[in-house]
């Protein structure tokens, strides 16, 4: 059920839902009944998560909500031996609706693709392999142990985005 905002217009009262800057509808299944706030410390909270993971697998770790434009961000990047890896992570207090996995579509999908390029054009990497990794994080600030799951090469390159 979305969030309601009520407007009084002629006496008659009426439901509209609430809308975001840019006019969407906000819908209560998308925000969890979150503030924004809360959603980036737990957002913030899943990186540092997935940081200490990936250290602890041996990568190393070059940067964490890396601006590349004004609206792409890459939430870790890291090196894993001679490959660059472009880590996206997706955090959730429960799996009860969806695996946080189910939020990259393949919109988001060409959204890192188009940062990734992005980053290696403006840190002007010699041939590099690359590889884009999701790691989901299900838990939340103070949970001895949330479950952590590091999904390597999750999908490739966006086709726009080869470079020839």
């Amino acid at each position: 059920m979305a969030r309601v905002q009520y407007i009084a217009e002629a006496s008659n009262l009426y439901a509209m839902p609430r809308r975001s800057r840019r006019g969407i509808p906000i819908r209560m299944c998308n925000t969890m009944g979150q503030t924004e706030s809360s959603r980036d410390d737990t957002g913030r909270w899943g990186e540092a998560v997935a940081r200490r993971m990936l250290a602890a697998k041996g990568y190393r770790i070059l940067g964490s909500r890396v601006k590349v434009s004004a609206r792409d961000e890459l939430d870790i990047v890291a090196r894993d031996g001679d490959s660059l890896v472009f880590v996206e992570v997706k955090t959730r207090a429960k799996e009860d609706f969806a695996r946080p996995l189910s939020a990259v579509d393949r919109r988001k999908m060409q959204v890192l693709s188009r940062a990734g390029v992005r980053y290696l054009k403006r840190k002007k990497f010699p041939a590099v392999n690359f590889r884009f990794d999701i790691v989901e994080v299900v838990g939340k600030r103070g949970d001895r142990q949330p479950v952590v799951r590091h999904i390597e090469s999750a999908f490739p390159l966006d086709i726009r985005y080869i470079l020839p």
